[in-house]
């Protein structure tokens, strides 16, 4: 039986450039990170913290589920 194995994609620059409309810099200062991690994380570099997963929901006034999703690899 074969393991499957999936991947966390996310939707943050989409949301933050619709319904936000708000700047990388911005969301950074609202959750209390850099711009720099806003960016990678934009970029599919690295998957956030759980706490910070949910202030970025928070900030950005969507579900964690609506700013995230598995996939499967």
């Amino acid at each position: 039986m074969s393991k499957e194995e999936y991947i966390l994609v996310n939707h943050i620059r989409t949301i933050r450039r619709g319904k936000a409309d708000i700047t990388q810099q911005e969301l950074a200062d609202a959750v209390g990170c850099t711009r720099q991690t806003i960016a990678a994380l934009e970029q599919q570099k690295y998957n956030p913290s759980l706490i910070l997963a949910m202030k970025i929901a928070k900030v950005l006034d969507v579900t964690v589920d609506q700013l995230f999703e598995l996939k499967k690899k």
